[in-house]
């Protein structure tokens, strides 16, 4: 049941974009889709999502055409698979620091012989028990792992990244990244800067390469360098700027 449209793109040579949702209300999910975004990042680890609202917000998204990728909230192994079971389209793990926790988080997200994902041929994302005796290798194909590259030691792994065969995407967070580089919140300091580029120059065809953007101008530049997964910005960045740009059109009204 679950839509796998952003790893088909991806692998087909598209740009895709999607942007990260911190509310648990999947109307923001269907809005998305509505919108033309290929694919909502449900964020667990900074977002209030319980397990039965990640499922709402994959049921909501697959409604309209989008695919759902969870932000996990950690790599347990527990957590993986109740967001693959629900439906997920894949997985964003972030915190990671070695490339053999990235091995771990790959045997956990992908069934035998890739991996050793518990089998559950009744959940959701089978359809309940519908969807063959080929879902088991059709969710290997088809499900997304990405990960997160923000912080000094992912980047100096990151050539044993691209050696992993089931790892897709190797996601740059810019801001946690200046944090661990000791720049925290700038982002255009030289030493992020330099990290950021020795990623995209050891991954770019390799490994599919993701970041945040929040103009076209930069995911342009990022797209000219490979990168084709994007972020733009989050529900509630978009909100907020949404809200500011309708208060500053009302604030010299209020003398009346």
């Amino acid at each position: 049941m679950f839509d796998y449209s952003v790893k088909t793109k991806l692998e087909a040579g598209q740009v895709v974009f999607g942007s990260f949702v911190k509310l648990d209300a999947p109307a923001v999910a269907e809005v998305y889709g509505l919108s033309g975004f290929d694919f909502t990042i449900i964020d667990a680890e900074h977002g209030c999502f319980s397990h039965q609202s990640i499922e709402n917000m994959i049921r909501a998204g697959e409604r309209v055409g989008i695919s759902s990728v969870i932000r996990t909230q950690d790599a347990a192994e527990a957590t993986i698979l109740h967001a693959l079971d629900s439906g997920a389209s894949g997985i964003q793990v972030p915190s990671l620091k070695t490339a053999d926790e990235v091995a771990e988080v790959i045997r956990m997200a992908k069934y035998w012989p890739e991996g050793e994902r518990g089998s559950a041929r009744a959940c959701r994302a089978a359809g309940y028990g519908t969807s063959g005796p080929d879902y088991q290798e059709k969710a290997n194909r088809h499900t997304l792992v990405c990960v997160h590259v923000e912080n000094k030691e992912m980047v100096e792994q990151v050539d044993a990244l691209c050696q992993l065969d089931q790892l897709d995407v190797l996601f740059i967070g810019p801001g946690d990244l200046s944090e661990s580089l000791g720049h925290p919140g700038n982002a255009s300091h030289p030493d992020v800067v330099a990290a950021i580029d020795r990623v995209i120059e050891v991954a770019a065809g390799r490994k599919h390469i993701g970041t945040v953007v929040a103009s076209a101008k930069s995911a342009e530049d990022y797209i000219a360098r490979g990168v084709k997964y994007l972020a733009w910005l989050s529900d509630l960045g978009l909100l907020r700027g949404a809200l500011n740009a309708a208060s500053s059109q009302f604030e010299g009204l209020r003398k009346a």
